[in-house]
């Protein structure tokens, strides 16, 4: 197969969104530790909503990405076996490292939970991905199906009539792992087709940018005050706390649009790039260890000052990054770094 060019906004946007992960964890224990008084942390609450695009935008990628990558001369199960390796085995690792040395208070067994995600609360997200890495050859033969603007339109309408069902009405009793990914369908389908108009979407974000960064903006304060209002509405702490609304989606493929146009307009180094991004799948395993740490040693005050949540965010993301880069470069833990890939 052909090497595909290089796409260095693919990999800052995988970066913005290890980074999103991390100040949504960081930001969620000070909301947990004030006892979610909400009007006594706007700040706190207002990083923890407009970074809700991280996981739906993860799976956008993650559609960009193998659709660029697929080889259609491997084997379905070539084709499988590769891809489990690079993520199936690091999940089983790093699912094991929580599961018995991090969080050893737990229901189910360690089966469970590999199945669920449960071992960390960061981990729910891999078992949809496998989901879609299952299923992908069949997307990839569908994609011409898929990218007609009339299809693409009613799986927009079918995929946000999902989310209000499950955030408006009632939470959707699906199987947890095929249901995080019919929450997610629309957007990894989109990521692969993007992955063909490189140059049509770059001439539609520029022609309308004038309004796509507003509404981008709009959008993160909508998803912030409607949560809010919600939760003091309902005491549900599931209105602020959940990915899977329409306007997250929405505010997903915005930002999307309007940070790729930019990440491909403006001249980055590409070896730092590359070194970010290499380095994000392992934060992303190994950031709640470091956060749990830091706050053993800061803790969380009753009413957190404005800078708490920036500190805290960015010990925990500096300390991971540095401790990824090491696992990256010393020999000695070469094993972890082949875990991590």
């Amino acid at each position: 197969m052909a090497a595909k060019p290089y796409n260095p906004a693919i990999d800052l946007l995988r970066f913005i969104s290890i980074l999103a992960v991390v100040l949504i964890h960081t930001t969620t224990r000070t909301l947990e530790m004030t006892h979610y008084q909400l009007y006594q942390t706007p700040w706190t609450l207002l990083l923890h909503q407009i970074t809700r695009f991280a996981v739906p935008l993860f799976f956008m990628i993650s559609g960009f990405v193998l659709e660029l990558n697929y080889d259609n001369q491997a084997s379905y199960w070539q084709y499988l076996i590769k891809r489990l390796n690079r993520i199936f085995i690091p999940y089983v690792f790093w699912s094991a490292v929580y599961f018995y040395f991090v969080y050893t208070r737990h229901g189910p067994d360690f089966l469970s939970a590999l199945i669920y995600g449960s071992a960390s609360h960061q981990l729910y997200f891999i078992p949809a991905l496998l989901v879609f890495y299952l299923i992908f050859p069949l997307f990839h033969w569908l994609y011409r199906f898929f990218a007609r603007k009339w299809i693409l339109l009613i799986l927009a309408a079918v995929e946000l009539c999902l989310l209000s069902a499950d955030y408006y009405q009632h939470s959707l009793r699906f199987f947890y792992p095929l249901g995080v990914a019919l929450y997610n369908f629309y957007v990894f389908i989109l990521g692969m087709v993007v992955s063909h108009y490189h140059d049509q979407l770059i001439a539609f974000v520029k022609k309308w940018l004038a309004v796509l960064i507003p509404l981008t903006v709009f959008l993160a304060g909508y998803i912030f005050y409607s949560g809010r209002g919600l939760f003091y509405q309902t005491g549900d702490i599931g209105y602020f706390y959940s990915n899977w609304r329409p306007q997250v989606m929405l505010y997903t493929l915005v930002f999307f649009a309007v940070f790729y146009y930019f990440f491909t307009i403006i001249r980055f180094n590409l070896k730092i790039v590359k070194t970010i991004s290499g380095l994000s799948f392992l934060v992303f395993f190994l950031h709640i260890i470091v956060l749990e740490k830091i706050w053993a040693l800061i803790g969380t005050p009753l009413h957190p000052a404005f800078w708490y949540d920036p500190l805290f965010f960015l010990l925990t993301a500096a300390v991971s990054f540095f401790i990824a880069y090491l696992v990256h470069k010393i020999p000695y833990f070469k094993i972890i770094n082949i875990l991590s890939q």
